[in-house]
């Protein structure tokens, strides 16, 4: 079986599920370069827990959870099967790291999983398991879940980090994409430190993003949309071949930068 890359997708707002514009092309064209996964294990921002939990439903329910959008996107639905076998080898191998989880049989998929899935495999045949984030335990932890799943790719499965390299809704303007000069000066100075790093394999300098990197603070409020990351980068190890294949802005602060992590 060959193996398949980890992946670091930024989702962005639950909007581009309606009108996914330049990002959703992103999308697909990553799933384009890829043989047909056995499935996919999907590490979302929106979902934490207190200690390492994965999903395990036969067919989880699309989740729509956020509000005050517009109607149509509460009416989508992403059938995509669920994968209780892949949830308990998750689990197994995250015991053997000594970071036991619990399996939740109800949990659905959330949009950070469902939005960029259905522009990747719109036919929603390929099935979908959840990994939580544990925010309050920081990057490391997230960065050795990533390193206990290592292997997974050779199994047919997919790992894919969504969350979103930038996330500052406060700082969000309507319409604004990179380029702009109304673009807060931190996205992209942000984006191009984390790059560096990245392809430079730097893991102690993405572990301490919080004190190195410029704006760090401001371009993550809160850390769960960059902790995916660091499970991906886990997950790939350090004689993985990074790649960026798209890296724009969307609504001024959201920077929707993709990654892949080959030979894994």
């Amino acid at each position: 079986m060959t193996a398949l890359p980890a992946l670091f997708v930024s989702h962005g707002s639950p909007m581009l599920a309606l009108d996914g514009g330049r990002t959703a092309v992103a999308w697909r064209a990553l799933a384009a370069d890829l043989p047909p996964p056995r499935a996919v294990l999907m590490v979302s921002a929106h979902w934490e827990t207190a200690a390492p939990a994965v999903s395990a439903a036969a067919s989880p329910s699309t989740m729509h959870d956020f509000g005050g959008f517009p109607q149509p996107l509460y009416e989508i639905q992403y059938p995509a099967p669920g994968a209780p076998w892949l949830g308990g080898r998750v689990r197994d191998l995250l015991a053997a790291a000594n970071l036991p989880a619990t399996i939740n049989t109800t949990r659905g998929s959330d949009h950070g999983a469902w939005v960029p899935l259905r522009e990747m495999y719109p036919a929603a045949d390929v099935p979908v398991v959840q990994l939580a984030l544990q925010t309050h335990l920081g990057a490391m932890h997230h960065y050795k879940l990533g390193q206990a799943l290592a292997g997974l790719q050779n199994e047919g499965v997919l790992i894919i980090g969504s969350g979103s390299l930038t996330h500052n809704l406060r700082d969000m303007i309507p319409g604004v994409s990179e380029g702009s000069p109304r673009v807060p000066a931190y996205v992209p100075a942000f984006q191009e430190w984390m790059h560096d790093k990245v392809m430079a394999h730097d893991v102690d300098a993405l572990v301490d993003y919080r004190r190195r990197a410029p704006a760090a603070a401001r371009a993550h409020p809160s850390e769960e949309h960059l902790f995916p990351l660091h499970v991906v980068l886990g997950a790939a190890g350090s004689t993985s071949v990074p790649r960026r294949t798209y890296a724009g802005i969307t609504e001024g602060a959201l920077a929707m930068d993709v990654y892949t992590f080959e030979g894994v």
